[in-house]
Parts: C-alpha cells; structure tokens; sequence
C-alpha cells in the first residue's frame, strides 16, 4: 500500500478522520448560510456525513470544494486542527 507523506490526519469524530492539510474552514452548522451551504452541497453529491447518525455541529469546508459534516462541535474540530499542526 502506498505512503502518504506530510499528510495529517485529523480525528473528526467517531472514528472518521480528514486530511488536515485539506481543510479550508470549520464552521457551526446553526447558522442560515451554514444550512443554505449543506444544502447545496447535498444537492450537488459534495456532502459527506460524517455524524453516524448523530445532530450536525459543524461544517467542515475542504479545497475540493466538498463538505463534510461532523457531530462535533467547531470548537474541539479546531482544538483538534491544532494539536495536529503542533505535533508535526
């Protein structure tokens, strides 16, 4: 199986992980342009849930122009983003 250098990943809740590099922003998902977003992006196949099930917290925003939806909330994702960038 190939290697995947200077990739971190980033654990965004039940056992689901993003590539730190690859994310744009984190946002809550209460907000109207954050639902209008989910929205689009499920109408669009761009929406990837990744809650298992549970409420959608927050948003995460990649460079491929996809979505990827989270049961946590913005505030540990970017507690987590962190700690991944200050182990590397």
């Amino acid at each position: 199986m190939g290697e995947f250098p200077n990739m971190t990943l980033v654990n965004i809740g039940y056992g689901n992980f993003v590539s730190r590099e690859h994310i744009i922003a984190v946002i809550g998902s209460d907000t109207a342009p954050a639902k209008r977003l989910i929205g689009e992006s499920k109408e669009a196949g761009r929406a990837i849930d990744a809650t298992c099930g549970k409420k959608t917290l927050s948003v995460i925003i990649t460079d491929s122009d996809h979505i990827i939806l989270s049961a946590l909330t913005a505030e540990t994702l970017s507690a987590r983003i962190n700690a991944a960038s200050e182990n590397e």
